[in-house]
């Protein structure tokens, strides 16, 4: 059975790009805009603007790991086991 809409070379990675770029331009938006308002909501205004940087950073990351073709988690292991190797450092599990 095949795969529809995961990865796969689809270019999804554009998209999360693209979210990543959207959250951190509303964030650093609404940052500027500043305490405008209520002052008793005050603090989920300033929860709503870290939560909009934390988004940001988190479908970067997703994003860039999608380009890069992680795809599974058994492909960061073996991206793991590749660098340990690399290093000259033992295969994990190995006594």
């Amino acid at each position: 059975m095949e795969e529809t809409g995961h990865g796969g070379g689809d270019g999804s990675h554009w998209w999360w790009a693209l979210a990543s770029a959207a959250q951190l331009g509303w964030g650093v938006f609404s940052y500027r805009t500043g305490g405008t308002g209520d002052c008793r909501i005050m603090p989920v205004k300033a929860f709503g603007v870290a939560s909009l940087f934390v988004g940001a950073a988190a479908s970067a990351g997703f994003g860039l790991l999608r380009a890069s073709g992680i795809h599974k988690v058994d492909d960061l292991k073996e991206v793991g086991a590749n660098i340990r190797t690399g290093l000259g450092v033992r295969p994990r599990g190995t006594g």
